[in-house]
């Protein structure tokens, strides 16, 4: 940037911004100890919520379970004591170590692991107390999602029986439980959870499982999601984000676009004032570099080393040149020996004298000695600090002399001479031309410049003004090629038009199109070449005009920020505020590559409403399936009978872990009210725990009076064997 003069006005200070807010990246909550339960009763039901995010167990005579712990074990292995430690739950989040090696015993809504499964039983009934027992003498109620598989219900029950020896099982669905402890009896159940999406209609208390839908997006693959997309935004990202930390991301700063995804996003291209609480700056963990600050003698000395490193350098590149210097002289001085002896012997001597140095005739050796001669000139005046000049007077003698007075070595040097003379006088002319050209610049710049110090307000309007018509001419010229690109565009049929008719043998101006068609008939345009051919021949011809006006913006554009007050970085046209991109990436503040602690900051923005957004559109993120709101309306409308579908949809229950993200049950009534039938009557309300319900609605069924006549009893199981399913309002039906 150009500094002002001293007649010129200093710019206004910018207002300086507010530091960003910075928010911490989340980590996961450490290892608690967790004790052993000490009201264990004989004959008291144990409610086992097994999800495959959490798992929560306690004893139904409990208002809340007493273990709450994720669901996945991690492998330690000490090599100093050799051994191998099985961390599970919370105590696998000890390190990042133990936390990149937990696994969960199931993959997606199935169990791959039944080894991990087993051993997160085993620590669950010895936190309840139980392992001091020979078998477990307590009944079993345990959580499952729809339409689990036989096989897996199977292993569970003969795992619980076999293995554990339970008097009774009972199985039932989570979100039916939810729903039971909330009081519902007809509604629509939508069930958002970690794994999947589920929506069941239930009458009556009974879910009707043969209408219910399942949308395969849950909690855990919008973590994925969002990992894949702060991957692609930041690709040279230092540190490592675990799928946990996506998740607390999700929780703890994203939100469903109540009034839909397309307005939200409008918002944030709206890049104004309220642009910062909307984007959210996440400061990973880092380690800060700390430079050593040298004292002022410790900078003297290496300032004095490396003028000194200097000095030596400049004296050994002078003696270098010195060397060489005087070696050519002596070249010189050799090959001006041997032209004397053209004089003192016969010319056949002279012939052999020049094949024994290497010249083919006595006119390389005239050359070699007259680069010798310029080169130690131009290497003398290098040494004296003087610059070469192509000023100096060059004579061409042979020129002036007929071809008849001379022999045949004197013609070969009289073309070279001529060669020489003709490149003399290009350098000559240009030369000329380049001192007209800079006296003209010199003069124009005193012009501007006592222009600029007697009327500052006019030469900055003008300025001003011839950056707007710039402007104006380069936005036209991009809407101009965007039109060619356009087959179709009015512009880009003008324009094949006139090179059609150029293309063609005779113009098209004088002859009329022959009605069948003949070889007159211009056909130039009908191939998608033609086109191509076109393109290039336009872009070849914008590029250099195109730089010269983006070159003419940036320096009307420096010249106002160094002379106008008025004019700022807001204001221009190359700045990294004008970015989208840049907004989006690094927020409304200038990056500094060089900041550690800014390398290690991530934004959210987009990303807040793109990742929830997906249950709506699952489409965004690849999965062909209908959204939440189109299965519900469907189910409601379509699959059930009109009078039982505006039963259901007068209770639209939310639960699950997803559907605490901000705005969701917003927008699943502003989504409802825009497909149902109007005057529909119908209600959204959320589960008033949509974690803990689940467990409570199954500690809630196991203290009704007829929960023994609900589950799976020893002797059943004997009878019937693992396969047998006992059929109640909330559980699954063997189909």
């Amino acid at each position: 940037m150009l500094r002002p003069s001293s007649q010129a006005q200093s710019p206004r200070p910018s207002t300086p911004l507010p530091p960003p807010r910075l928010f911490p990246m989340p980590e996961p909550t450490p290892p608690q100890f967790i004790p052993v339960s000490q009201s264990y009763k004989t004959g008291v039901p144990i409610v086992f919520d097994l999800g495959t995010w959490h798992t929560r167990v306690g004893f139904s005579t409990e208002e809340s379970p007493h273990l709450d712990i994720p669901t996945q074990i991690s492998k330690y292995r000490d090599r100093k004591l050799l051994r191998t430690y099985t961390l599970i739950g919370s105590d696998a989040n000890f390190d990042a170590n133990t936390r990149a090696a937990a696994k969960s015993p199931f993959d997606g809504n199935v169990v791959s692991n039944w080894d991990y499964l087993e051993q997160v039983f085993d620590y669950a009934f010895v936190k309840m107390g139980v392992s001091s027992q020979d078998k477990i003498d307590n009944p079993i109620i345990i959580s499952e999602l729809l339409a689990t598989p036989v096989a897996q219900h199977k292993g569970i029950q003969e795992m619980l029986f076999e293995t554990y020896g339970v008097p009774g099982a009972a199985f039932g669905i989570d979100s039916l439980f939810s729903y039971y402890q909330n009081n519902g009896n007809t509604g629509l159940v939508v069930s958002a959870t970690h794994e999947s999406t589920h929506v069941v209609p239930v009458v009556n208390g009974k879910g009707i499982l043969s209408q219910a839908k399942r949308l395969n997006w849950g909690g855990h693959l919008a973590s994925s999601y969002l990992l894949n997309l702060i991957q692609l935004k930041y690709p040279t990202f230092p540190g490592r984000i675990t799928p946990l930390q996506a998740e607390m991301l999700i929780k703890e700063h994203c939100y469903v676009a109540a009034d839909g995804y397309g307005n939200e996003v409008e918002k944030f291209l709206v890049r104004d004032d309220d642009f910062d609480s909307r984007n959210h700056i996440i400061q990973a963990p880092y380690t800060e570099i700390v430079q050593p600050v040298k004292s002022e003698e410790e900078l003297a000395r290496i300032a004095a080393r490396k003028k000194e490193a200097g000095r030596r350098l400049q004296e050994q590149a002078a003696k270098s040149r010195l060397e060489k210097l005087i070696k050519k002289e002596q070249e010189l001085e050799y090959y001006k020996q041997i032209e004397s002896k053209s004089e003192q012997v016969t010319q056949k001597e002279f012939k052999k004298l020049l094949d024994a140095e290497g010249f083919s005739d006595d006119s390389k050796l005239a050359k070699t000695i007259r680069d010798l001669e310029k080169s130690i000139k131009r290497s003398r005046k290098q040494d004296v600090g003087e610059e070469d000049s192509d000023s100096e007077l060059q004579t061409f003698p042979l020129l002036e002399i007929l071809d008849e007075e001379l022999d045949e070595s004197q013609i070969r040097q009289k073309r070279h001479q001529r060669l020489m003379k003709s490149n003399y006088d290009a350098r000559m002319r240009a030369k000329a031309e380049k001192n007209a050209e800079r006296a003209r610049v010199e003069e124009e710049e005193k012009k501007d410049e006592e222009w600029r110090t007697r009327d500052l307000e006019g030469w900055v309007k003008v300025r001003r003004d011839e950056r707007e018509q710039v402007l104006k001419r380069i936005k036209e010229k991009k809407r101009l090629r965007e039109d060619l690109n356009n087959r179709k565009s009015h512009a880009s049929q003008l324009r094949m038009k006139s090179i059609a008719n150029l293309a063609s043998d005779s113009p098209s101006g004088g002859r009329k199109r022959r009605r069948g068609g003949g070889d007159d008939e211009d056909t130039f345009g009908a191939n998608d070449d033609d086109w191509a051919v076109y393109r290039d021949i336009a872009n070849a011809s914008d590029t250099e005009e195109d730089e010269e006006m983006t070159e003419r913006v940036r320096k009307l554009e420096e010249d106002l920020l160094t002379y106008d007050a008025d004019f700022t970085l807001d204001n221009s046209e190359d700045d990294w505020s004008s970015s989208l991109l840049h907004t989006f990436v690094r927020g409304t503040r200038p990056f500094d590559p060089t900041s550690r602690a800014e390398a290690h900051q991530f934004h959210l923005n987009i990303e807040r409403i793109r990742v929830p957004e997906v249950i709506f559109q699952p489409l965004m993120a690849g999965i062909d399936q209908a959204g939440v709101v189109e299965i519900a309306t469907d189910t409601i409308l379509r699959r059930l009978p009109t009078e039982q579908g505006l039963k259901v949809c007068k209770d639209v229950f939310l639960t699950g872990g997803f559907s605490l993200v901000p705005e969701f049950d917003v927008r699943m009534r502003r989504e409802l009210q825009a497909v149902l039938p109007v005057d529909t009557e119908f209600k959204v309300r959320k589960a008033a725990d949509c974690i803990l319900d689940t467990w409570k609605g199954m500690r809630k069924w196991a203290l009704r009076d007829d929960f023994e006549s609900k589950m799976v009893t020893r002797k059943e199981y004997e009878e019937f064997g693992p396969e047998y399913i006992k059929e109640h309002e909330l559980g699954n039906v063997l189909a």
